[in-house]
């Protein structure tokens, strides 16, 4: 099983300026890991394509080639299924030699028009997946559940379509992630493998992401359900910490009503409340930027150590 990671991990490298896709590239490869999943959805202020400034060819061969140099595999995140959209998003995945795009349905909270549109629009990107030999990959992405995502895998039916497999994301539609994972895992082409814990900011719960192997989601049993029932050859970290994010859909959507037990034990705000709150984790405030940047790189050097480990007891 080869190990990737996602450029979340690094997100508030990225958006103070710190970090560009070459040297989140050569730091993967200091990790010892096995490739990148390049997330393309915009950041405020960021120029271009997310991580990616541009789309443009000669820019895009040198991500290619820096990609290559290390052996890595390569998955593009990208958003939405605009058949338009998906198409340029393909094409980009062609030429820096990704061979899985994950996308999801829902951008701007749960909307069961587009999932009832989701399977027409993806179904006329499958003669383009078929030529370039791209899997695109139907996250569960915090307002989708693992059944919603398997309806649209169906309808499509096309060997071209399948699921992106997060861990921790069905948590925000109240899906227990073990549950989740068993799932998806037939249908899966693609991972963000992830931790989580619920806290309480004063006003509301929220679903807080913390180091792999640092929450309360039984990371092991996911891990090897994925390895025994799947078909994956490949999982990528996506260490979504600092990150808190409110819960997208009523409780007992997915199955689970209460938070208390299991994944959804209840722990402590990483950050003291009066310091900042959850919900501001993901852009902070100035006076808390390197602090934050330090606990990220610890957390991704946490979350691979604890993924690598895992591996090696199930895949050696």
């Amino acid at each position: 099983m080869k190990i990737g990671l996602e450029t979340e991990s690094y997100h508030l490298q990225f958006i103070s300026g710190r970090m560009d896709v070459f040297q989140f590239i050569r730091k993967t490869a200091e990790l010892g890991l096995d490739g990148v999943m390049l997330n393309i959805n915009p950041w405020p202020g960021l120029p271009g394509w997310g991580v990616l400034e541009s789309f443009d060819h000669e820019y895009l061969a040198r991500v290619r080639n820096e990609i290559r140099k290390y052996g890595f595999f390569a998955e593009i995140d990208t958003r939405g299924t605009d058949p338009g959209h998906l198409t340029q998003v393909i094409e980009a995945a062609h030429q820096i030699g990704a061979d899985v795009v994950r996308t999801y349905v829902c951008t701007d909270g749960f909307d069961p028009d587009k999932l009832r549109r989701a399977p027409q629009d993806i179904t006329q990107l499958a003669p383009l997946l078929k030529k370039y030999r791209v899997r695109l990959a139907v996250e569960n992405h915090e307002e989708e559940t693992a059944d919603e995502v398997i309806q649209i895998i169906k309808e499509v039916n096309s060997p071209w379509v399948g699921a992106h497999c997060d861990i921790g994301n069905g948590m925000m539609a109240w899906e227990d992630p073990v549950e989740a994972v068993k799932k998806l895992a037939p249908y899966a082409f693609t991972t963000h493998f992830k931790d989580h814990i619920i806290i309480h900011d004063g006003e509301d719960y929220r679903v807080c992401g913390v180091p792999v192997g640092a929450g309360n989601i039984d990371m092991e049993a996911c891990f090897k359900i994925l390895v025994e029932q799947s078909t994956l050859t490949r999982i990528n970290v996506e260490m979504c910490f600092p990150y808190a994010i409110s819960f997208k859909r009523e409780r007992g959507t997915g199955g689970v009503s209460q938070v208390g037990e299991g994944a959804f034990k209840v722990e402590q705000p990483p950050y003291e409340l009066n310091t900042i709150k959850p919900l501001d984790y993901y852009y902070p405030p100035k006076e808390l930027l390197e602090q934050m940047i330090e606990d990220q790189e610890k957390g991704v050097e946490q979350s691979v150590k604890y993924t690598l480990a895992l591996r090696d007891k199930y895949c050696r």
